[in-house]
């Protein structure tokens, strides 16, 4: 009888969690993309396309971009960061950001087009990457995988956008799955954005905070990027966050664009520290 009422309690206890875990959170059934341009805002599930000719992304041949995960508006100093950060920049590709009221806001002040993967929402305010551009994509789409233990997606955003020189520009701003005891989740992930990029033959950028705080993770990361022709942004000086072992978590890897400088300034608004690259066409 004791064993039986156990079992009786340890359901209802479980019954309590998932109920006070998706009152907490909730994740929609498909990837879905949140595009944010001069206060409006439209949900797509998975892609959006535009429907007119954006503007070319660079200027005069020049493209400045930052990666940084701004740790969900966390650390007092985001905001004068990001502005400071974005100043003739083209393209922030930002991980960990939360569509809280004061973001929102603070968006409506701005001039950038915003194009967001809602990943999942903590009491309804929208968490995933965020793509901050001068100019619209003509296509954008969203990807999710679940991480296997907290079971809450990492959200990944591919984005196209228009150059002055006829050419496309392939984006992918990514926030990698973390906690895993083995690869293959991880691996499935790569894998999958991967695929939504190998036909695509012109610029390609993918960045963001690739969690790869192991050897078998970083190899991972370097064999899908070598099979896509990719080379690896080097920071001068580079204060990206780092695990025990020395390895990086945030990464930059590019594809036909020429680098003219990197840098990795030391921040306290953030838990990461900001990745900035010059590019010219």
């Amino acid at each position: 009888m004791k064993i039986k009422h156990y079992s009786f309690l340890l359901l209802v206890l479980i019954a309590i969690l998932t109920t006070s875990y998706f009152s907490v959170f909730t994740i929609p059934q498909k990837p879905e993309i949140i595009s944010i341009e001069q206060s409006d805002i439209q949900n797509d599930w998975y892609c959006h396309q535009s429907t007119s000719q954006p503007e070319f992304l660079d200027d005069n041949g020049q493209l400045n971009l930052v990666v940084w995960n701004i740790h969900k508006q966390g650390d007092e100093g985001w905001q004068s960061s990001l502005e400071s950060y974005g100043k003739k920049t083209q393209l922030l590709m930002l991980q960990e950001v939360s569509l809280t009221p004061n973001f929102k806001q603070w968006l409506k002040t701005q001039s950038w087009v915003a194009n967001h993967v809602n990943a999942f929402k903590i009491l309804g305010e929208s968490s995933g990457v965020l793509n901050l551009s001068s100019a619209l994509p003509n296509r954008a789409c969203a990807y999710t995988a679940v991480e296997p233990w907290i079971l809450l997606p990492k959200s990944a955003l591919y984005a196209r956008y228009r150059l002055s020189n006829g050419s496309d520009l392939v984006t992918v701003n990514l926030h990698a799955i973390n906690f895993t005891l083995g690869t293959e989740d991880f691996q499935n992930q790569i894998e999958q954005l991967e695929n939504a990029v190998k036909k695509h033959k012109g610029p390609l950028i993918i960045a963001g905070d690739f969690n790869t705080w192991s050897e078998s993770r970083w190899q991972e990361v370097r064999r899908r990027m070598s099979a896509l022709l990719m080379n690896e942004v080097r920071f001068k000086p580079d204060n990206r966050r780092r695990f025990i072992n020395d390895l990086a978590f945030d990464h930059v890897f590019y594809r036909n664009l020429n680098l003219v400088e990197a840098s990795s300034p030391v921040t306290t608004a953030s838990d990461h520290t900001p990745m900035i690259a010059m590019f010219t066409l």
